[in-house]
């Protein structure tokens, strides 16, 4: 068996794409899936299955979601071994002065293949900043997420692929759970 997170965008959001934890669950087991976990309301879930396709199981979650729940809703899903290399590489964990409570990371559903970094290195506001990997983008907002213009909409269109953001606290949050699976 192998251990997986998966990362739902924009579900459970201001009201709208409400989907209950119990009935995600329940979708994720009827794929097969199994010690399916959820963490928050804004659709986190980790599980254990046989090797799979991240991008194609990714897929199938979302055309589920579509079927069961009539929304449309991209789903990241990461081995164990990548969510803890994005956690393990973020360049921001070295400064000392950096405050973790601000830290986000916008993971992407795929490499861009190429993109303006001085349009989005020019949207930084104050002491925001920002890092560059193959599969996630590091942000530092002291100001707060809610203020900041890097937004995953912002990045998505700029980056030309998929996104979705999560706090630092649930991204390690998430890391633990999948380790537990093991």
């Amino acid at each position: 068996m192998t251990t997986y997170i998966s990362i739902l965008r924009g579900i459970n959001v201001s009201g709208h794409n409400l989907i209950k934890m119990d009935a995600l669950r329940k979708l994720y087991e009827n794929l097969g899936f199994q010690n399916v976990t959820t963490y928050v309301q804004s659709g986190n879930v980790v599980f254990t299955g046989d090797e799979i396709d991240v991008n194609e199981s990714g897929q199938r979650i979302s055309q589920q979601i579509e079927k069961d729940f009539g929304y449309e809703v991209p789903v990241i899903v990461l081995t164990l071994s990548k969510l803890k290399q994005v956690i393990d590489t973020n360049p921001f964990l070295k400064d000392n002065n950096i405050d973790i409570a601000y830290l986000h990371v916008t993971f992407l559903s795929s490499q861009p293949d190429h993109y303006d970094h001085k349009i989005i290195e020019d949207k930084k506001q104050g002491e925001e900043e920002i890092s560059f990997s193959d599969n996630a983008v590091y942000l530092y907002c002291p100001n707060g997420y809610g203020r900041t213009k890097l937004t995953n909409n912002f990045l998505e269109a700029k980056l030309k692929v998929g996104a979705t953001t999560r706090n630092w606290k649930t991204t390690t949050e998430l890391l633990k759970i999948a380790q537990q699976t093991i």
